[in-house]
């Protein structure tokens, strides 16, 4: 890219600092939040503000970084609108890096493209690597769309991670990610069910997961989320109900492709539980706390059973 012009729409607990780290790299960036706060301090940096996001519309990359593809669309309404009245230039590029669904961050593609009379796409790039990777720009990205959309915003992406992959065509991104929740979500899960287990049997949580690291138990996921959940530390990193979406676009991508994902399917009904206790607000290691409460309904139910034996 030799414009180095970037808007950037949501600037939020992921938003932030991705988009602090591209003013620390010398890129131009013009941000959007609904609260007025955080673009302030983006500001502070050497930012610059936008009144609307349809007054992003001249720029060639656009990055969305919203809970979900709902609220991009909401936030890109103005945006088509002023791109039906007069185009944009050819080759801009509006970049999807939240976690939304497959299936429908290509639909949204189209709509870009009628709107844009074919002068603008869209690439999925959805992250990993929470709120500490976006802090230190060690994000992994995964990215779907052509290959000359991709090439184009990958010296952007450079700048907000270290890993960037270019894995198909749109929605290609926005599936990866949906295969990295499945493995973060019940990995973490069944990390949760392990500490539970141990404790009610007389076991120290944080000895077995040290145990555990030293075989074929260990992982990335069991070296960030294993002291959390040893410590019940569930002050937000990136909320719980999201794991929830996330896992239901794993199940919508399964039905489409005939593939069977039965930890997928366990996994969505047990965070749809968490949500349903009021958790959902809170760190995805609180699964730990859901499974705490469905033990003690589950030792109730045995104690009762023994009473009427």
């Amino acid at each position: 890219m030799q414009d180095n012009n970037v808007g950037f729409v949501g600037l939020g607990l992921m938003g932030l600092p991705m988009a602090s780290n591209l003013v620390r790299g010398g890129w131009q960036v013009t941000g959007w939040n609904r609260s007025p706060g955080p673009v302030a301090e983006l500001c502070n940096l050497g930012a610059a503000g936008a009144g609307s996001v349809a007054g992003l519309r001249d720029l060639p990359v656009i990055i969305f970084m919203l809970p979900d593809l709902s609220h991009i669309e909401d936030a890109a309404a103005g945006l088509l609108a002023a791109w039906q009245a007069k185009p944009p230039e050819p080759g801009t590029v509006l970049v999807v890096m939240s976690s939304v669904s497959p299936q429908r961050v290509r639909d949204f593609g189209r709509r870009v493209e009628t709107a844009s009379a074919g002068n603008a796409a869209v690439v999925d790039a959805p992250v990993s690597g929470g709120t500490a990777g976006a802090t230190d720009g060690t994000l992994a990205i995964m990215a779907g769309g052509t290959v000359d959309d991709v090439a184009r915003i990958t010296p952007v992406l450079a700048g907000i991670g270290t890993t960037v992959r270019h894995l198909g065509g749109l929605g290609s991104g926005s599936l990866a990610k949906a295969c990295n929740q499945l493995i973060v979500g019940t990995t973490t899960a069944a990390l949760a069910e392990a500490a539970e287990l141990a404790e009610r049997s007389g076991i120290d949580a944080g000895a077995l997961f040290e145990v555990l690291a030293g075989g074929l138990a260990g992982s990335r996921v069991l070296d960030i989320m294993g002291p959390r959940l040893v410590a019940k530390d569930y002050r937000v990193t990136g909320p719980a109900k999201f794991m929830h979406k996330d896992l239901t676009f794993v199940v919508e991508s399964a039905r489409v492709a005939g593939a069977a994902v039965p930890l997928a399917a366990a996994a969505v009904d047990l965070y749809a539980e968490l949500k349903t206790q009021g958790l959902g607000d809170q760190d995805l290691t609180v699964v730990r706390q859901a499974i705490s409460h469905l033990s003690d309904q589950a030792a109730a139910h045995a104690a009762e059973g023994s009473v009427t034996a």
